[in-house]
């Protein structure tokens, strides 16, 4: 677990921190909008209701060296529960690497939908800051597919996956309406093209600097921004043995071999 600080206030009550719990086993996390004033007692208190009256009681908690958790009642709170805790340095994500790297994939989601000092209201009334975003990118998370168990979090946790609004969508275009329908599947075969382009576009006009390459795109992605960073390029091979040019090529014939003569009847 660990602290996001230096947010735009935002929700109902100002809130300027972020609290990162993940599960080690399950890859998991839980996003909690708190202060960053507060004391030992906030945060237990912010820990209880949300962690251990829906997960139960950790074994050990592996967090930084925070003030947070040096204060005398923290400890004897955990002391009265059974739990461990382990401390890491401030800085360095090593024991804690999993919550920084937590921390990082968070913010990225939320600096793509929030920008500062501005707040978005629709006409219900419904705020778009980071706050309101927090159970949005919770449940995107929980039911991405993660690197390292091959399963969401949420199937390793409970054995099924929650129905997401694209689920009942894809389902319900399929009997509503012929023309939705194909218009799904025109949808759809434009992102599995947009998808393959990485392996089509072979052109490069010329470099950019050091570090992007202008591509001569086809007719169908024209519109498209012609200049890309070099790490998204790759050579492009025709054959196998342009691609290994120095591989020797099996020259030898299959040993012919008389099937009666090997048998044994």
């Amino acid at each position: 677990m660990n602290w996001v600080t230096g947010l735009v206030p935002g929700g109902k009550e100002n809130f300027n921190a972020c609290l990162i719990i993940v599960h080690r086993f399950r890859k998991s996390m839980r996003c909690l909008p708190c202060q960053k004033e507060d004391t030992a007692n906030n945060t237990s208190l912010l820990f209880w209701n949300n962690i251990i009256s829906t997960c139960g009681v950790p074994k050990i908690i592996i967090s930084d060296r925070d003030p947070k958790f040096t204060s005398e009642f923290w400890r004897n709170l955990y002391d009265i529960l059974g739990t461990k805790l382990a401390f890491s340095t401030a800085y360095p994500p090593q024991t804690d690497e999993l919550a920084e790297m937590m921390i990082q994939t968070m913010q990225d989601i939320l600096r793509r939908f929030c920008a500062y000092g501005m707040e978005y209201k629709d006409h219900k009334g419904y705020t778009h800051d980071w706050v309101t975003l927090l159970p949005a990118v919770q449940l995107a998370y929980n039911t991405s597919q993660h690197p390292t168990t091959g399963k969401t979090p949420e199937l390793v946790e409970k054995g099924w996956n929650p129905l997401l609004p694209v689920d009942n969508l894809k389902k319900n275009l399929l009997t509503i309406h012929p023309t939705a329908k194909d218009f799904y599947e025109m949808w759809r075969r434009a992102c599995d093209t947009a998808a393959n382009a990485y392996l089509r576009q072979k052109n490069i006009k010329r470099r950019g600097g050091r570090n992007a390459v202008e591509v001569k795109l086809t007719e169908e992605f024209s519109k498209k921004h012609p200049v890309f960073p070099v790490s998204l390029v790759k050579p492009y091979f025709h054959t196998e043995e342009e691609k290994f040019p120095s591989r020797k090529k099996n020259t030898t014939p299959p040993e012919i071999v008389e099937v009666e003569d090997s048998l044994d009847l």
